[in-house]
């Protein structure tokens, strides 16, 4: 039955609205005519040109970049940043533009006793009967010094130069796993990277040339001779940081360690000290400030008692108690050869040792 307003026999075939229209479902929007490749002509210019009924229409332009442009653009982009990056950073730069780290100079001086080298039962009894009697304990005796900002550098950076420095103080010359054991990783991780090959060469093929001394590194005996006989070592010395220039701090270290010490695997020996004395220079750039590193210059050492005539390149071999020293002459020095240093070996005074 046909609905209100209808025909009676419904809507006619072929009229506005009847039948199924099986293009319905499409529509065409703007967009979609505007982006349609051809274009009808209007009545009146079919007229007058003749033309045909249809023309191919110019492709419209889109705003802006296109996708693919765009990604053109950030690919030339970055490739330009990565050209000027490795212009900066090359990692084959010539030697004038790379960070330049001097080998550490060093001069291990051994001082030999005049006579038998004095010992007590308690290293108490010695300390209070030789210089070291006002001496403090340890790293007590490294304390840092009153300290300000710099023209170029920091308070903090001036700070965090000393704290390094006394760091590689306390583990290169008070760490008993450093003066006995043989550890070293401790005071290796504190130098900057570009002397570690110095380093390691050092302790791996000990040499008494200036450059190659383990004990210009750091102070050790040798553990199956010698042990401390008392876990009290006492220290005295001072810290001074300065600018050298406007990208470098130094910090100068003179230190004095006396070290309680007896035969090794003998309670009953008696004890004697052994005092070392370190001059030790330190080179901080930024980098090294940043990372807690440190390069160590120069390095001049005094020790004794020791025999001259033993080799303090590597070890420590102190005199104890009761020993004197042989008659031997520290190692020959020839002068033609220009690469070597020359071998020091001095005298202990006898206002140094103990009076017991």
């Amino acid at each position: 039955m046909a609905g209100l307003g209808d025909p009676p026999g419904g809507t006619p075939e072929g009229a506005p609205g009847g039948g199924e229209d099986e293009y319905r479902s499409v529509v065409f929007d703007e967009s979609f005519v505007r982006a349609a490749r051809l274009e009808e002509f209007s009545a009146r210019e079919r007229l007058s040109d003749h033309a045909p009924a249809v023309r191919r229409r110019t492709p419209l332009r889109r705003a802006g970049l296109s996708r693919q442009a765009l990604v053109l653009l950030v690919l030339i982009a970055v490739a330009f940043g990565t050209a000027i990056y490795m212009g900066v950073r090359h990692p084959y730069q010539s030697p004038a533009a790379q960070r330049s780290v001097e080998p550490v100079r060093m001069t291990v001086v051994p001082l030999a006793p005049q006579g038998k080298v004095p010992g007590a039962d308690d290293a108490a009894h010695l300390y209070e009967h030789s210089p070291a009697a006002d001496f403090r304990s340890a790293a007590k005796g490294v304390p840092l010094p009153v300290h300000r900002s710099t023209a170029h550098f920091s308070d903090d950076q001036v700070r965090n130069a000393l704290t390094t420095a006394k760091n590689y103080i306390v583990r290169s010359a008070l760490d008993p796993g450093v003066l006995l054991g043989g550890e070293v990783r401790s005071v290796r991780v504190l130098l900057d990277p570009e002397q570690l090959d110095q380093f390691d060469e050092s302790l791996e093929r000990p040499a008494a040339d200036g450059r190659h001394a383990p004990t210009g590194w750091l102070v050790r005996f040798n553990p199956a001779r010698t042990e401390l006989a008392d876990a009290e070592i006492r220290v005295h010395g001072s810290l001074r940081a300065v600018e050298s220039d406007a990208s470098t701090l130094e910090v100068s270290a003179d230190h004095t360690m006396v070290y309680p010490l007896r035969p090794a695997g003998d309670d009953r020996a008696e004890t004697s000290l052994f005092t070392v004395r370190r001059e030790l220079r330190f080179r901080f750039d930024r980098d090294d400030l940043r990372l807690h590193q440190t390069q160590l210059v120069a390095s001049y050492v005094q020790a004794g008692p020791l025999d001259c005539a033993e080799d303090s390149a590597d070890r420590f071999r102190p005199l104890l108690a009761g020993r004197t020293a042989g008659t031997g002459a520290p190692a020959g020095t020839d002068p033609y050869a220009t690469d070597s240093a020359t071998a020091l070996c001095g005298t202990l005074a006898a206002s140094a040792q103990p009076r017991v």
